[in-house]
């Protein structure tokens, strides 16, 4: 339990008002950051493979096992249900939105809406407490997001929707996964192997409705597919470790530094443009990221 963080009285977890961010916390979410924005350049260049997560799922699955293995013991299986039904519904959405819009819209809505919705879910939720320095980090964080997304006249309005309805997954498995790890105490990789286990099973179905299909698919995407089943678990499973030292309405909004990171990516390697108002957006998030890493 990280510093300045404390159980009350009625056993509801809450949090004092934040001290500077632990510099291990720090650097787990800027690898995870990293990890995090390639998967997703990965999965915007295999983004007309319908089945190439389900490919990185069993990848996962199989790669992962061992250590699963290795750490499971007694399960809250509600929360691992849940996480695993939430990171559907995330990948669904994700993908939806790729095919219909740029990686630097759909990719920045998302992951800044998701953050902000869990930054406020995790005050009621939680119950924790955040200083005036990071309820500001955390709303100039949602500004620069927007501007990296391009809210402009004739914006794609698909790619918009999607966007947002990938954040609100975001924000809801943010706040399941935080409450098993640093509540519950469950292994950070047991609730990450839960949530590909689920999600191969969910999309098994479409697998198998299209198995026509699949023996060229993967022969195409095959790569794609055990990158993203390297680089997203582990990512994220950085991150889960992060909610146990530092409080998770710090650790879900400094989480987007991977913004930057795919905003480049955008720009540098598939020609989505370069503009004034995503310079003006990676300096909101930069300073973002700073007020809420000093707490």
């Amino acid at each position: 339990m990280a510093s300045g963080d404390r159980v009350r009285g009625d056993g509801r977890f809450s949090v004092r008002v934040f001290r500077l961010m632990p510099l291990d916390a720090f650097i787990l979410v800027a690898v995870a950051a990293l990890a995090h924005a390639t998967w997703n350049l990965i999965a915007k260049r295999a983004a007309h493979s319908r089945h190439v997560i389900w490919f990185s799922s069993m990848a996962e699955a199989v790669l992962f096992l061992p250590v699963a293995l290795w750490v499971i013991h007694g399960l809250s299986g509600v929360f691992l249900l849940a996480t695993g039904f939430l990171h559907v519904l995330y990948f669904d959405a994700l993908q939806q939105g790729y095919r219909v819009a740029d990686l630097s819209v759909v990719y920045p809505l998302a992951r800044g809406s998701g953050p902000l919705l869990a930054f406020l879910g995790a005050i009621v939720a939680l119950g924790e407490r955040p200083s005036a320095r990071g309820y500001a980090g955390a709303l100039m964080i949602t500004l620069g997001v927007l501007l990296l997304a391009g809210f402009r006249r004739g914006a794609n309005r698909a790619g918009l929707f999607w966007g947002l309805a990938t954040g609100l997954t975001i924000a809801c498995y943010t706040l399941t996964d935080g409450y098993s790890v640093k509540i519950l105490l469950i292994s950070p990789f047991l609730v990450e192997y839960a949530g590909c286990v689920f999600r191969l099973f969910g999309l098994s179905a479409r697998g198998w409705r299209g198995r026509g299909n699949l023996r060229g698919e993967f022969l195409l995407y095959w790569r794609h597919a055990v990158a993203i089943a390297i680089l997203l678990p582990a990512g994220y499973i950085l991150v889960l470790f992060a909610m146990r030292i530092a409080p998770v309405s710090q650790v879900a909004p400094i989480r987007e530094m991977s913004m930057l990171i795919a905003a480049f990516f955008g720009t540098r390697f598939l020609g989505e443009g370069y503009t004034a108002s995503r310079i003006g957006g990676a300096v909101l998030i930069a300073g973002g990221v700073a007020a809420l890493a000093a707490g």
